[in-house]
């Protein structure tokens, strides 16, 4: 009787083994969710300054509302694609922000989804800001229903509404910068990737700090900051393009994954 149950207790497969893993698929699976995200990392970085940098150089004159007003109507076309650009922006962030989610998942679950709920922010914010160019355009257009107001108080009220599109640009700087200190995190902790991105990001998300205090609480000191944060911005433009050209490392990657399928 011992014997036979002896030979039954060896003959049962095992419980709670976990399934063989498959090293070269794994490596696959998430350098190609590594090189997606560097990829709309990227077009996020493209495409964001044509509003927030290029539009404003080229089309507005600081403390001059009336040629403010003329460069717009001169050009605007390209204030039109500066609209279309936040919008843009708005949903490449979207996707952006939940296909790191898909490629951090496993190393930290709540830390991924902080990252998500922060990141996420950035859409609303950018879609609503563009409620402030879509006023301006209305007023440099001058409708009939406009006829009560002179042009230079079109241009008052059209310099008033791309205040508060910058004004809405500093406080959603806020969550540019929160949502990096939960993604600077995972890849500190991740093991595929290199940590000095994560201490790169962490600077970036500080940066972003900053400039939201300066632009909101001090704008004197704007462009003092401005100057010392900009090379800690690029701190994101070496995550994507590390991600997106190198993918990820082979280390803890078998690892972390054992680990969530058990």
């Amino acid at each position: 009787m011992h014997m036979a149950d002896a030979q039954l207790t060896a003959n049962r497969p095992p419980r709670n083994r976990a399934p063989p893993v498959n090293k070269g698929y794994i490596m696959n699976t998430l350098s190609s969710k590594a090189r997606l995200a560097g990829f709309f990392y990227l077009l996020l970085i493209l495409i964001a300054p044509l509003r927030l940098v290029y539009i404003p150089s080229k089309l507005f004159v600081s403390g001059d509302a009336a040629a403010t007003f003329h460069g717009i109507a001169t050009h605007e076309m390209l204030f039109r694609m500066g609209i279309a650009s936040d919008l843009v922006t708005g949903a490449v962030s979207l996707v952006l922000t939940f296909t790191l989610y898909r490629l951090f998942k496993d190393v930290h679950k709540h830390w991924a989804l902080l990252m998500l709920m922060l990141g996420f922010m950035d859409t609303p914010l950018y879609f609503f800001n563009t409620l402030n160019d879509m006023a301006t355009l209305i007023l440099v257009q001058g409708p009939d229903f406009l006829n009560a107001f002179n042009p230079a108080q079109r241009a008052g009220l059209a310099t008033m509404f791309l205040h508060m599109h910058s004004t809405m640009t500093f406080a959603s700087e806020i969550f540019w910068g929160l949502w990096l200190f939960p993604l600077a995190a995972l890849i500190y902790r991740c093991g595929f990737l290199p940590r000095f991105l994560a201490i790169w990001l962490t600077i970036n998300g500080f940066a972003y700090l900053a400039l939201s205090y300066a632009g909101l609480l001090q704008p004197e000191y704007n462009d003092l900051v401005a100057g010392i944060a900009f090379p800690c911005q690029l701190g994101e433009v070496a995550f994507a393009l590390w991600i997106l050209i190198k993918g990820v490392k082979p280390r803890q990657t078998i690892e972390i994954h054992q680990a969530a399928a058990a």
